[in-house]
Parts: structure tokens; sequence; C-alpha cells
């Protein structure tokens, strides 16, 4: 029986998180998993909305950015072991995706991922079906909402999860977070500051980046009273490297730019909805 999509990504997955730190690229990963280079591509950039080349880098540079907290190796080593052919090559990468030097990196001494390995649901069901289920999270839920941080690290620069978790029992309290689910499966979330008209939170697993969830989330936010008030949010500068998509996603649902901002140590840009 032929492959179904889902299987054949979760097996280059296996392969690419095996061979991490090495030099793992298009044409070896398509040779041990036996399709096609062309095939390949197109078959991952579709089901996970990445390609294999971006996913591989964002997945070295987040373990290269492991050892550099946890362990005591030289940069140059970790380089090398990277994929990088020159210390020069490992830190000019680095700093593009992750705003320091990896010298810096050490001595701030705080990791945090840019890419964790892809966790893939089968049998997506449709978008209708998807979006209407939205609900308030509740506070048994909790641990779903901070596992499915994990799926969607890559949208969020210098995500603090202990941070992130001291707000979330506020949300819950006002009946300011949501989340979407298809079955059991959280496929998107979303949390509101209704005092500060912001959009503290908002993501949406890989795998279900084109079904309106975000538009869906937006609608209930803006229907909540806050017809004549401008809703923002932060996410990546114009040009970051580290983008995958998240800031041209906001700008389709109508959001323009506002002032640069810092949050966490991270430059960033503050997005509005602008009131009709």
């Amino acid at each position: 029986m032929e492959y179904s999509a889902v299987e054949t990504v979760r097996e280059v997955i296996a392969y690419v998180e095996a061979h991490v730190m090495g030099k793992p690229d298009l044409g070896s990963v398509s040779a041990a998993v036996h399709y096609s280079k062309y095939y390949l591509h197109r078959m991952f950039t579709k089901t996970v909305g990445m390609t294999l080349h971006d996913y591989i880098r964002r997945r070295r540079l987040t373990e290269a950015a492991r050892l550099l907290v946890f362990s005591r190796k030289p940069i140059l080593e970790i380089a090398l072991a990277a994929g990088y052919e020159s210390q020069q090559a490992f830190t000019g990468i680095f700093r593009s995706m992750y705003k320091q030097s990896p010298l810096e990196y050490r001595e701030n001494g705080k990791f945090y991922p840019l890419q964790l390995q892809f966790c893939l649901y089968d049998a997506p069901s449709g978008t209708e079906a998807v979006t209407q289920n939205i609900t308030c999270i509740t506070p048994k839920e909790i641990p779903d909402w901070m596992e499915f941080t994990k799926r969607v690290i890559d949208g969020f620069p210098c995500f603090e999860a202990s941070e992130h978790l001291k707000r979330l029992a506020d949300y819950i309290e006002q009946k300011q977070a949501w989340i979407i689910r298809d079955k059991n499966i959280v496929t998107g979330a979303a949390a509101f500051s209704r005092q500060r008209s912001r959009i503290d939170f908002l993501a949406v697993h890989p795998q279900y980046r084109g079904y309106g969830i975000e538009k869906a989330f937006l609608d209930l936010i803006s229907g909540s009273g806050l017809a004549d008030r401008e809703i923002s949010i932060t996410t990546f500068r114009e040009g970051d490297r580290a983008d995958t998509g998240q800031r041209a996603a906001y700008q389709r649902l109508g959001f323009v730019g506002a002032e640069l901002l810092t949050e966490f140590g991270y430059p960033v840009q503050r997005l509005v909805l602008p009131v009709e």
C-alpha cells in the first residue's frame, strides 16, 4: 500500500532527527527514504508549510543552541558538529536566527528552541468542522495547551514557557483563552487581553494553517465588544529570517505595521488591526 503524505513526512522527520547534528540535506534524505527529491520537497512543504531545508537548518541550530547552554564544548566543535564548515559561517547564521552570537547566547545561559521535532496528526477533518469547534480552555486542559505550544514554537521568538504558563491562569479565569480541537487534538489556540486590546498568543498547528483558524479566532475576539477598538499583536519584524510565515498570516488578516519593540530581548514589531 502506498504511504500517505503524513506517513511519508513522518519517515523523513525520523531520519532527520537521527542525523540532525550532521549534514542531512534533500539529496541524502531522499536517498535514505527512497523518494525523488522533487516529490519529497513538494510533499514535505505541502504537509508542514516549511521546506525540508528550512526544517533541517532550524533543527540543527536548535540542537546547537542546546549544546551552547548545556555543554562546555568549544563553539568551533559545535559548529562543525552542526554541519558548518567554519565557526564564522555558524556564527553568521546563528546570529541571523537568534539575534545574538553563539558566545553571547552561551553567556546568557537561557536555552529556547527555534524548532522542535514536528509531530504530525492523522487524517485532519474538513475546514468547516474544525473552525466551528472553538471553546474556552479549562484548567484541566492546561497540559494540552502547553504541549501544543511545543508544536508551534517556530511562531514565537524567544518563547518563555514558564512565563506563558503563569499568564495562562489569568486568561482562563477571565475566559479569554480558547482552543480549537479536531476530534481530541488541539489544532489552534488563542489568548487575548481585553483590557489591553491585545492578542497575546495566537497559534495554529502546521497541518491546519490553511484552515482559516486564525480568522475564526480573530472574528471571535473582534465580536467580544471590541468593534470600536484597535486590536494589536506582536510578531517578527519584516525580513527576520526566523519568521516561518506568521507575519504574512497576520497581514492577510488585515494587520498593519506599528512601532518596533523588543520583548524578552528579541526584536519584534507591534501590528495593529485598524478600526473599520
